[in-house]
């Protein structure tokens, strides 16, 4: 089969040591597939490509019209039967997504409620060679179990042509249907050797199991981050700044006229809302600190909100970079997540740093954000499942406030302007640029300017080489200023060693050599 990997695909880091398969576990109507969304859409972002398989989707391609909860009573055969066989089904996709297409994790999304299926599951990453991580969400909340249905079942295109009440009657029906032959992973006895995280009463407690890797230790630790209260994310730029009227980049510049007048806007809008408990998030940056000022509301800065930093780049404008820097500037246009200014940032470096306002964000309620360009395209990007090669186009203008709901399977976006003019700081995606190999990932921030990063000879072939090539450099002290050391002692002599300029910052660096003392 022809392979279908992606260039972004290609050039991603792979961040696990081997393929995984994640396998939600659980009745129906416990936010399996909510958290199986959640978790892909987060993975996916900090650059793991994770897809979702979700088992009703192909059941409902197999059996187009549904009937009855009796489907998924455990003594129909011939239903149990095209389960089965879609569940196989989706295990192939599975297999081809994660050897063919790139893919590095698969959520399996199903109830998965048996030790027969479960083991199956097992065999099947065994004979692969994929690592399973199981999550199972526990919930016995009636009023939890009632809104998802409400919210979410009811509405599926099982129930299109139903009415709620006979909806949710058939559904619950479903839930015991399945409850009857429930076996719970036992992390005591059966399951004790499996990696998994049983999720308790949407979050209220956890119960962690086996944890064998750092992608697993990262689930765990954004699954135990999320909540599902209702709450709103408002996200801004900061007002227009000195910076932005005259078209450079970064900097540290003060709020223009207009700028300032945003930040009036944004306190009569914030103080209309009469939002209870707001936050207020700033960067280090005087721009969006003095955004925030003209709120008369406590904020926290945050470092990891600065913007993106041009590097070489920062306080010039794009015809300067064009001029000065005219590979640079085409490097960047081939591939804008990527590229690293020289001595600067890529946007995969900025989804990095902003990981961890990402924790804290799905961690609180009503929060506002007045960030930077870069910045807020990033965190959009989060909220929106917007791809890496669209996250660096993103249109995040000035003097407009982004209200972010959560919803069911998504966010809801709400844009408000502020009615307050501001010059244009988008740039579009060229049309003329043509994508190539993926050659330009900068591992050093110290990669030469307009070059590919080079293949690196090693400094030291061997010690005789060394010790020839610094025989002309004064020691510090030498041989016979050793003092006479014990047998088994040992004693330190220093070079300084001119070193490349391009390589540290100090023209020399101190080697330390130890020779050991012999006794005559």
């Amino acid at each position: 089969m022809k392979s279908m990997v992606s260039f972004h695909t290609a050039c991603s880091p792979n961040l696990t040591n081997s393929p995984t398969v994640i396998v939600m576990v659980g009745l129906p109507a416990r936010g399996k597939t909510y958290i199986s969304k959640k978790l892909t859409r987060y993975l996916n972002w900090i650059g793991v490509p994770t897809k979702v398989f979700n088992v009703g989707e192909y059941r409902r391609e197999a059996v187009r019209h549904y009937s009855s909860y009796d489907f998924f009573n455990p003594d129909n055969q011939d239903a149990m039967r095209i389960r089965q066989q879609c569940a196989l089904a989706a295990l192939r996709d599975v297999k081809i997504y994660l050897t063919e297409e790139g893919g590095q994790i698969a959520v399996f999304d199903a109830t998965n409620t048996t030790r027969d299926r479960r083991d199956l599951i097992l065999n099947f990453g065994s004979e692969n060679g994929f690592k399973v991580f199981f999550i199972e969400s526990v919930c016995e909340d009636p009023n939890v179990v009632a809104t998802n249905i409400m919210e979410v079942k009811v509405s599926c295109p099982d129930y299109k042509d139903c009415n709620r009440t006979d909806a949710v009657e058939d559904f619950m029906k479903r839930i015991e249907c399945y409850r009857a032959s429930y076996q719970p992973l036992d992390p005591d006895r059966y399951d004790r050797e499996l990696s998994f995280i049983k999720v308790i009463d949407v979050g209220r407690r956890f119960l962690v199991n086996r944890i064998k890797d750092h992608i697993q230790s990262k689930i765990v630790y954004y699954l135990m981050n999320i909540h599902v209260q209702p709450r709103t994310i408002y996200l801004c730029r900061h007002g227009e700044s000195e910076h932005n009227l005259k078209g450079r980049l970064g900097g540290d510049s003060s709020l223009s006229v207009k700028g300032k007048k945003f930040g009036a806007a944004l306190a009569n809008y914030v103080e209309e809302q009469n939002l209870k408990n707001l936050r207020v998030w700033t960067s280090q940056m005087r721009r969006t600190i003095q955004t925030a000022e003209a709120l008369g509301l406590p904020y926290e800065q945050w470092k990891a909100l600065n913007e993106i930093d041009a590097g070489v780049c920062e306080e010039m404008t794009y015809d300067e970079i064009k001029e000065r820097y005219p590979e640079e500037f085409a490097l960047r246009d081939q591939d804008k997540y990527y590229y690293r200014y020289p001595t600067g940032e890529s946007y995969q470096d900025l989804v990095q740093r902003l990981e961890p306002v990402i924790m804290e964000l799905e961690r609180q309620e009503n929060v506002l954000v007045v960030c930077h360009q870069a910045v807020m395209r990033c965190l959009l990007a989060y909220f929106l499942d917007i791809s890496a090669e669209e996250m660096p186009y993103l249109k995040c203008p000035l003097h407009t406030i982004l209200k972010l709901t959560p919803v069911a399977y998504g966010c809801k976006v709400e844009s408000i302007y502020m009615n307050i003019e501001a010059v244009n700081t988008h740039r579009d995606r060229p049309d003329d640029v043509k994508k190539g190999p993926c050659s330009l990932i900068r591992r050093n921030s110290v990669t030469p300017l307009a070059s590919p990063e080079p293949t690196k000879k090693p400094r030291i072939n061997s010690i005789d080489e060394h010790m020839a090539s610094t025989s002309a450099v004064l020691p510090l002290c030498v041989a016979s200023d050793i003092p006479t050391s014990l047998p088994g002692q040992v004693s330190s002599c220093f070079y300084l060693l001119p070193v490349t300029p391009l390589t540290f910052n100090k023209r020399f660096l101190i080697v330390a050599i130890n020779l050991k003392a012999s006794s005559k």
